[in-house]
């Protein structure tokens, strides 16, 4: 069976690993990349000043213990998941992984690991990010509502609107 782009769907698109130090920067950008594609135009101005690539190497060299990376057959890291207690903190697909399974694979393996302590898992996503609406709720994740969170940018936090997901994983 083949997908878009002619991915063969009957072989995994990517392999999830755990990241290491030397991961981080590759993390960093990946990261940013998708990080970016998401909330452009839909989260304050105020927070993407902030998140520039200093603050994704920062946060990517202090979430290592908690990053799950997909990496596809040539290696390259092609997806970022971090798993803050039983919240997916952070899931990030580079542009050409998308649609081919990487997501997918990434979230299944975020799920499994706040599944090893927790029955629920939640994550934020804003309300105009229709595809990661609609790519959570088709994984069975169900919107809670909406909330605001108070995210940080540097010496303050910036309120974003958000809806908060959840999933019963255990």
């Amino acid at each position: 069976m083949t997908g878009i782009h002619g991915a063969d769907l009957t072989e995994p698109a990517v392999r999830i690993r755990a990241a290491s130090r030397d991961d981080v920067d590759v993390t960093a950008r990946v990261w940013r990349a998708a990080w970016l594609d998401g909330h452009r135009g839909r989260v304050p101005d105020a927070l993407l000043a902030i998140r520039e690539p200093e603050y994704f190497a920062a946060k990517a060299a202090e979430m290592v213990a908690s990053t799950l990376l997909a990496v596809d057959g040539s290696g390259a890291i092609v997806g970022v998941a971090i798993v803050a207690g039983d919240e997916l903190s952070q899931l990030a697909v580079a542009r050409e992984a998308r649609r081919v399974g990487a997501g997918s694979a990434l979230l299944a393996a975020a799920e499994a690991r706040i599944a090893t302590s927790f029955d629920e898992a939640w994550l934020y996503v804003v309300p105009d990010n229709t595809g990661a609406r609609e790519f959570y709720e088709r994984h069975g994740w169900i919107d809670a509502g909406a909330t605001i969170f108070a995210a940080p940018a540097g010496d303050r936090n910036v309120d974003v609107p958000v809806h908060r997901y959840v999933k019963t994983v255990r």
